[in-house]
């Protein structure tokens, strides 16, 4: 049997990651719909966790990074009364207490402590690797090492729902937030322990409010209309980075930016990292605010290079 034609595909899909299946197992599936050659997953989610999994497709993977770093907001379910080894529902309970005396408003002013700036211990049951082997790996060898603290931001916890031992919380956080960690210290400041009951990533920022898709809902587009229908459903490259500024260049600025160079932007304030556009509106890349003023390439759209180079 001859191997399918994998094609180039540039773009970005946000994948409505469903339950009981790994971030790679179905990054794989995606990519075998999509006969794509090339394609990451900016992010794992457990395999209990659903929601939000951005994909990208070819040169989108350039700027896969941008998303990694960004913010997040998670919809979770705790349940109070009961730990797992885990710190959600599949792992075994370890220790179960009564909940008593846990009101709306004692829950609310614990979540208030978690606010801001905190430090978290990432958990043995973590993808986290020490030289080179994944914490679970060695969680299900029943070996357990020490792991330095490291500092998250909580910018915000809202308490959605309350039902006797049930907690609906809805939680905005930067990069590297374990939220079975956070549930866990929230479970021992009620005094009752808790563990992950049911957690959804609604956004990756800038992908807030934006609708997502299905891997069920693909594979019924592709069955109906073919392979090419796919496409639609991918978002511009520049969309992993459209919360940075934005500059449009000349013609002729364009030309060095396309073979590595470094241009002078007149009049251009921002420092730091930016958008980078033709004088035609064509996103070219990212690019860095040089001390001196000039704009350096760092992360450039590739057919813009090879076009470059052989001009």
């Amino acid at each position: 049997m001859s191997k399918p034609i994998l094609k180039k595909i540039d773009g970005i899909l946000l994948l409505d990651k469903p339950m009981y299946i790994t971030s790679n197992g179905v990054l794989q599936r995606v990519k075998r719909l999509f006969g794509a050659k090339k394609a990451g997953h900016t992010g794992s989610l457990d395999p209990l966790a659903t929601g939000m999994l951005p994909i990208c497709f070819g040169e989108a993977t350039k700027f896969s990074q941008f998303l990694l770093e960004s913010d997040k907001c998670y919809q979770v379910v705790a349940k109070l009364g009961v730990k797992t080894r885990t710190g959600d529902a599949e792992g075994d309970i370890v220790e179960t207490k009564p909940v008593l005396n846990i009101t709306r408003e004692r829950v609310e002013a614990v979540l208030r402590q978690f606010e801001g700036a905190i430090q978290q211990i990432p958990p043995m049951y973590s993808a986290l690797k020490v030289q080179g082997k994944p914490l679970y790996e060695l969680a299900r060898q029943g070996i357990e090492i020490p792991r330095e603290p490291r500092s998250v931001h909580i910018y915000s916890l809202q308490l959605t729902d309350f039902q006797s031992d049930m907690l609906q919380i809805e939680v905005q956080c930067s990069k590297g937030t374990y939220v079975r960690t956070l549930v866990e210290d929230i479970g021992d400041l009620l005094g009752c322990g808790a563990h992950v009951s049911a957690l959804r990533r609604a956004a990756v920022l800038p992908y807030s409010g934006i609708k997502m898709y299905t891997l069920a809902a693909l594979e019924d587009a592709y069955n109906q209309f073919g392979i090419d229908v796919l496409t639609q459903y991918l978002l511009p490259l520049e969309t992993s980075v459209q919360t940075l500024p934005a500059i449009k260049l000349s013609n002729t600025a364009a030309f060095y930016i396309k073979m590595g160079q470094p241009v002078m932007i007149p009049h251009f304030p921002a420092q730091g990292l930016v958008r980078i556009f033709s004088y035609h509106d064509e996103f070219m890349g990212v690019g860095e605010i040089l001390e001196d003023g000039r704009v350096a390439p760092r992360r450039l759209v590739t057919s813009l290079q090879k076009m470059a180079q052989a001009g």
